[in-house]
């Protein structure tokens, strides 16, 4: 966990770019005519389905791993992670010759699994997301391993903020910008970017109805532990938020919403059907709060940007969404 109190400068922003532009795409930025009249704003989509890995993710991971010491490199690096992180791990570990644990939950998706160990990571699944911390240390305290966090670390928030400067200079006239929140290292990151470069811009948060790590853990002023999550969203169930997510949503974001699965189905089917793109249930969580009418913007506010955050969408599960 946290133990200082810092918060990301856009310098550690910018200083994680050239290592971006070097080893990652610089995903597009799309636009749906019919989308924009269905919800009345100026819509734009930043497609993270078409990073490396498949999401969002390998920004902020390949900047951590990045940073360590030679020595450190040397002795493996390890994360949990329910999927998304977990192939960012291995991806960011295997370009730079580093060996990689990831500790997965029992019930991960399993293409999210398989793909994990494509990268070249050893992958070991335990339990549930309450689970997996215990066991990474139980691991890392016999193997010795360099921990990496998948969002509570400044070096990955720092690395997503690269996300809000793509915004940003893609859609300068951008007013709101929508991003799903599970243990909240994305959103830190491009919310701090963008308060930095154009501090009048919304940053509105979303999680699942059945996911309030960072609802909760905003209600009580504390990182909030869940016992159990339940959606259909997998990539926002972080069993925790994290201390450094939780300063960052509390000094650049403006607010955090729910949504239901049933409105993340309906959205994902939509950007399906008129943008001819996939993307996975967490990442329509973005579109899902516009549509259902959670998040409330309008034409004359200015351009509004929906994050989607990643396209590592299980074949089975979407069999049962479509």
């Amino acid at each position: 966990m946290a133990s200082d109190s810092r918060l990301v400068t856009l310098d550690d922003i910018l200083a994680s770019r050239l290592l971006m532009t070097e080893k990652l795409h610089r995903t597009p930025m799309l636009s749906s005519t019919a989308l924009s009249e269905r919800t009345g704003v100026s819509l734009h989509f930043k497609a993270e389905m078409f990073q490396k890995t498949g999401s969002f993710k390998p920004r902020g991971i390949l900047n951590r791993i990045h940073k360590l010491t030679e020595a450190e490199k040397s002795k493996g690096v390890i994360s949990i992670s329910a999927g998304n992180a977990a192939q960012a791990v291995a991806y960011a570990a295997a370009q730079l010759g580093i060996p990689a644990t990831v500790v997965m939950p029992e019930a991960a998706t399993q293409s999210k699994v398989d793909a994990t160990r494509g990268y070249g990571a050893n992958v070991i699944q335990h339990g549930t997301g309450k689970d997996l911390l215990p066991k990474m240390r139980e691991i890392q305290a016999e193997q010795g391993q360099i921990f990496i966090h998948p969002f509570d670390d400044l070096d990955v928030i720092a690395g997503h903020g690269t996300l809000g400067l793509e915004i940003l200079e893609d859609v300068p006239e951008v007013d709101t910008v929508i991003v799903p929140v599970g243990g909240g290292g994305l959103i830190s990151g491009v919310a701090a970017a963008l308060k930095y470069r154009k501090p009048s811009i919304k940053v509105i948060g979303v999680e699942p109805v059945g996911a309030q790590a960072m609802t909760k853990s905003l209600e009580q002023n504390a990182v909030y532990h869940l016992d159990k999550s339940n959606t259909i969203a997998d990539g926002l169930a972080a069993p925790f938020a994290g201390e450094h997510t939780l300063r960052h949503v509390q000094q650049f974001v403006d607010g955090v919403v729910l949504v239901t699965d049933d409105d993340i189905i309906a959205a994902l089917r939509l950007i399906l059907e008129r943008c001819k793109i996939l993307p996975e249930p967490s990442a329509a969580a973005s579109f899902a709060a516009l549509l259902s009418g959670k998040v409330s913007a309008n034409a004359a506010s200015g351009a509004v940007v929906c994050v989607l955050s990643g396209g590592n969408v299980d074949r089975s599960l979407l069999k049962t969404i479509l």
